[in-house]
């Protein structure tokens, strides 16, 4: 583990104290565990950004009804007739 300096003012040091003493952690414990906490949030942020992504950008289109009109542009199955295999010659 590698130890750190870092430069708070007085007012969020008393807060960090506070929350040290109700939680009877450290100082530092409260850190690591707002940092993991932290982290752990960020990675979500990352997938969650971009549910209503369309929306957010002016989109009036409903997704699944998109997706439907796509979908229905492909061919029947049944009406797929694939090509035969022809033989070689041995």
């Amino acid at each position: 583990m590698t130890r750190i300096l870092a430069d708070l003012p007085d007012e969020d040091i008393k807060w960090l104290d506070q929350i040290a003493a109700e939680q009877e952690k450290s100082r530092a414990q409260v850190l690591r565990d707002a940092i993991a906490a932290f982290r752990k949030g960020e990675d979500k942020a990352g997938i969650e950004k971009f549910f209503g992504l369309w929306e957010r950008h002016g989109s009036t289109i409903d997704g699944l009804e998109y997706e439907r009109q796509l979908r229905g542009e492909w061919p029947e199955v049944g009406a797929f007739d694939p090509p035969k295999k022809r033989r070689r010659a041995a």
